[in-house]
């Protein structure tokens, strides 16, 4: 059984159907089964008539054949080999392919809804002026594998690590304050994140955490999980996110409720530190979105496709061979009988 799915790969790399070869008899099968040709006139009879029928049934069904069929066989013969297809492996070739792997991770605590953010001269909470901003940064990652994980009381994956920016758009728009609960795990959602990327190439592992608050007691240290990523070889982008809770009303700044935790910098500093990531503050939308400019402008890490050879194929080749066969037979001279 492996001798022929070894002969049948092999056959495979020369020719894409080599089913049609198969056809290539049909003419002697037709010459054999099919009933010689008999003209219906008034014919001489002779008393031996019968050894002639028999001489001409012979001749009908015999290989031999001068001049154009010979020609006809052979078009016949190559136009089977054209149907097969006949195909050549060119060199390998490694296509080159630019982009990285990354996670996102948002966060969805109670804090988020804080409505001190402007976007296109509304007010807006944390979380809808994040998602804008998070969707224009997806929409210039041609060639990234995204996933999204959300967090609060804990993390979840909303999208694995994926080609598709379109689904990961959708699972961010879908996204709601509270999702995963009022408070703000950020050792967990790293924690998370890196065993996500741990598929991927060291090289093209990144992390980009946005946070408007304190880790919660009881939830994996951050410091610690920053020292996974970093064994990891996971790099760490940390972002500050919020106001000061104020809302502007008619253009003038009014206090906010103030019921959500002050973000803690100093340790997102000293995530992105460890782990040879930066750390950005955002106090408004603007600054949000020109963060996210900066990090687009990473060079991308660029490696080498799967090797993979091309088929070129050859089939003209038969095929035009065929042609002039049959062409040639159709103009050769015919004998005359008086």
């Amino acid at each position: 059984m492996n001798l022929l799915a070894a002969l049948s790969a092999d056959w495979r790399e020369f020719l894409a159907w080599p089913w049609w070869l198969a056809a290539l008899p049909l003419p002697l099968l037709a010459r054999w089964l099919l009933p010689p040709a008999r003209d219906g006139s008034a014919a001489l009879k002779v008393p031996f008539g019968e050894r002639l029928d028999a001489v001409a049934a012979a001749g009908g069904r015999s290989l031999r054949g001068g001049g154009a069929g010979w020609l006809l066989w052979l078009a016949w013969a190559l136009l089977c080999v054209a149907a097969a297809r006949p195909q050549q492996l060119g060199e390998p070739v490694r296509p080159p392919q630019v982009g990285r792997g990354m996670m996102l991770a948002l966060d969805l605590s109670g804090s988020m809804s804080e409505p001190d953010m402007t976007l296109g001269r509304r007010t807006v909470d944390r979380l809808t002026a994040a998602k804008a901003v998070l969707a224009d940064f997806l929409d210039r990652r041609v060639g990234d594998r995204v996933g999204l994980v959300v967090f609060g009381n804990r993390a979840y994956v909303l999208a694995p690590l994926t080609l598709d920016r379109d689904t990961v758009r959708d699972q961010l728009g879908n996204s709601l304050v509270g999702l995963a609960g009022q408070e703000t795990a950020i050792g967990e959602a790293i924690g998370l994140s890196v065993r996500r990327l741990r598929q991927l190439p060291e090289r093209e592992r990144v992390l980009i955490l946005l946070t408007d608050g304190v880790n919660t007691p009881g939830t994996p240290d951050p410091m610690r999980a920053a020292q996974i990523a970093h064994d990891e070889g996971v790099r760490i982008h940390t972002i500050a996110f919020g106001g000061d809770g104020s809302v502007t009303l008619f253009g003038v700044r009014l206090p906010g409720s103030g019921g959500g935790a002050e973000v803690d910098e100093p340790a997102l500093r000293r995530i992105a530190e460890l782990t040879g990531g930066r750390f950005f503050r955002a106090r408004d939308t603007s600054q949000l979105a020109g963060i996210y400019a900066e990090i687009d402008r990473l060079e991308p890490v660029k490696r080498e496709g799967k090797a993979v050879r091309p088929r070129i194929e050859r089939y003209p080749v038969p095929l035009a061979g065929a042609l002039a066969l049959a062409l040639l037979a159709f103009l050769w001279p015919r004998r005359r009988t008086a």
